[in-house]
């Protein structure tokens, strides 16, 4: 028998996590057991059926997604996701741009624009507290290139244990004294963007010559600092048929994971909405998903338009995150630009209960920018990105 211990209890509903021989098990009791079930059993096969990035006697990391365990950031983000079936949800992620400007000039950047002032680290920090107030258990830094903010360190130092920091970064900055600074501060991980596992593809889609030189650069600091790495690759039509070789360039850099998400007609990609991933393309990602994690080799895969389907555990814009762009705009996420307000002028809590409320982030559905009713009803949203 493992080490059994209970993160989760109320009058209705207690969860208990069980550790044993790396490998990590929930199992719900009380009255409201057999309601929270459908979501356990989708941990659970999460948790048993893939290999975790890291496991240790007294330790597992199962992704850099997901807080190590045991951990009290793992505690919340298991009764957050339980949580949700009995009370209202929390934003599981809070994610915000620190920093509009950025070297390079991606042909599908999300948030292209690098106009007016960036938002105060006063600003900041107070959304950084009012998220860990709300429940959150992954702090996110985004940007234009987060690397270039100053106040970064000391930013990731204001995440206390209820959760981790991670970073979104090109590489562009990721210097060995930045990323020794960042690891001592406290962050947990970066996430180094790539669109091509090839110099030339890379450096094509980010517009700049030497983008990729600059990603590798700073995974190699990252992983001299003793951060963990995840490598984050936006699939679209141009370079799904490069999973095998990115993940070989994951394994060869010693990388802790390769992430893919799929690319969204949105930002500089917007009149684009041809040239998105197909059903058959998620399948694919699927597929390469589960392959790569029942074999011991390489590193861990995490294929989020297979996770984030309505299948498993549904898009979480609106429902489990919460996003600030570089102007205090807070959205359901990075790739859904509808306002709820900005937090220079509104608290985090007042913003989340709207957005929670809003009908269309109801139930589980897969991402809503790849809906066309969504789309119709949402045109002048998404036309004015």
């Amino acid at each position: 028998m493992g080490e059994r211990m209970q993160i989760a209890k109320s009058p209705v509903l207690s969860i208990d996590v069980v550790y044993q021989d790396s490998r990590i098990q929930l199992s719900p009791r009380g009255p409201l057991a057999a309601v929270a079930r459908p979501i356990v059993e989708r941990i659970n096969r999460v948790f048993a059926d893939e290999k975790p990035v890291l496991a240790e006697a007294d330790r597992i990391i199962f992704s850099t997604w997901i807080p190590p365990a045991p951990s009290r950031a793992f505690d919340r983000m298991i009764s957050a996701q339980i949580g949700a079936i009995i009370r209202r949800p929390v934003p599981d992620q809070f994610s915000i741009a620190i920093f509009k400007g950025c070297p390079n000039r991606c042909i599908h950047c999300a948030a292209p624009s690098r106009q007016g002032e960036i938002l105060e680290e006063g600003v900041i920090n107070r959304a950084i507290d009012q998220a860990l107030e709300l429940g959150s258990y992954m702090i996110t830094f985004d940007g234009g290139e987060p690397m270039l903010r100053r106040e970064l360190p000391a930013m990731a130092a204001r995440v206390d244990d209820r959760a981790i920091a991670v970073s979104f970064t090109s590489g562009y900055g990721l210097t060995g004294e930045r990323a020794r600074e960042l690891k001592q501060a406290g962050l947990y991980a970066v996430r180094v963007s790539i669109d091509s596992p090839d110099r030339e593809g890379h450096d094509r889609f980010r517009g700049r010559e030497g983008a990729f030189d600059d990603a590798l650069q700073g995974i190699n600091n990252a992983l001299d600092a003793g951060l963990m790495v995840d490598l984050f690759m936006v699939v679209s039509p141009h370079n799904i048929d490069r999973l095998e070789e990115a993940h070989a360039l994951a394994g060869e850099l010693g990388v802790h994971e390769l992430s893919l998400y799929d690319i969204i007609a949105v930002g500089n990609w917007a009149s684009h909405e041809d040239e998105v991933l197909s059903r058959n393309d998620v399948r694919h990602l699927e597929e390469f998903h589960r392959q790569k994690n029942r074999s011991p080799a390489g590193p861990r895969v995490t294929a989020f338009p297979y996770l984030l389907g309505r299948e498993m555990f549904g898009c979480f814009a609106g429902r489990r995150w919460i996003h600030v762009d570089g102007s205090g705009e807070a959205i359901p996420c990075a790739y859904l630009p509808m306002s709820f307000g900005n937090i220079k002028e509104k608290s985090l809590p007042q913003i989340w209960k709207e957005m929670s409320s809003y009908r269309w982030f109801s139930g589980r559905h897969d991402c809503l920018m790849k809906d066309p009713e969504f789309r119709r009803a949402h045109r002048q949203v998404v036309d004015g990105q």
